[in-house]
């Protein structure tokens, strides 16, 4: 076990910052929280690393020694790159003033990224990352929704959750997927996730699903919200086959996102 006497100031603030967290966090987040450099995070990180108190992973840190589920990070590890280029043109579809449901997954951590560029957002999240990046920011107005703590999918979940979301009204919903099939639609592995994203379905003027190419022809147990209520599909590449006429049946627009110009 790490000896807290040998720890610097900072680290024992992030170590902090991190318990609060859940035991994870992204370095962008722990950032905002500790108003420092994303730079002098990882520093942290590389430090507390190599002391046993921390994991690193792509993208951010976990508590060692099985205080927290890594699953998220390996998971925004994967296809980062795509994840990025979805969420660049996920954001440009967001203007300022905008009422916006963003849900846990990972695709989604990186458009709430882009959207620290925006003014005056009302987001309406279960994801206590996403909550992290975008509140106190740009006059933002940012709601969390109550419900049971999973810390695998660092949000939360269950009635109160999708009761709360219930009260607003969206001008778009932003959500991720596990899969997606020409024959079951959008999928989930987590039935209170696909439960929640029927009812933000239910609420939003449009729905976006932002879902890499990793996601095309998979399976999953549980539905989500029907296809048809799904207006955009953002991916960065383009389907084939079956799913590429289904998604034409359920009338999404599908956008690929391609990789901006330096």
């Amino acid at each position: 076990m790490t000896d807290p006497s040998t720890l610097s100031h900072r680290e024992l603030e992030l170590l902090s910052a991190l318990r609060r967290m859940g035991g994870s966090a992204r370095s962008a987040e722990l950032a905002k929280i500790l108003d420092v450099s994303e730079e002098t995070v990882r520093r942290v990180i590389k430090s507390l690393s190599k002391a046993g108190a921390v994991e690193r992973v792509h993208g951010g840190a976990y508590l060692a020694g099985g205080q927290t589920d890594p699953s998220f990070f390996r998971r925004i590890a994967q296809n980062a790159d795509e994840k990025r280029q979805i969420a660049a043109g996920m954001a440009d579809l967001i203007a300022d003033g905008m009422t916006v449901f963003l849900d846990v997954g990972s695709t989604t951590a990186f458009v709430a990224e882009e959207l620290r560029a925006r003014w005056n957002l009302t987001v309406v999240t279960n994801s206590i990352g996403v909550a992290q990046t975008l509140m106190n920011h740009n006059g933002n107005r940012v709601h969390f929704l109550g419900g049971e703590m999973q810390s695998d999918e660092r949000g939360t979940f269950g009635h109160v959750t999708t009761q709360q979301a219930r009260r607003f009204a969206f001008d778009v919903g932003v959500l991720s997927i596990d899969a997606v099939s020409a024959k079951r639609g959008f999928l989930y592995t987590n039935p209170a996730e696909a439960a929640l994203a029927e009812v933000i379905s239910e609420c939003a003027d449009r729905i976006a699903v932002c879902m890499d190419h990793d996601k095309f022809d998979e399976k999953a147990p549980h539905q989500g919200m029907p296809p048809e209520r799904v207006d955009l599909a953002l991916t960065d590449k383009a389907p084939k086959g079956k799913l590429a006429e289904a998604l034409v049946a359920w009338g999404v627009e599908l956008i690929i996102c391609k990789a901006k110009r330096k």
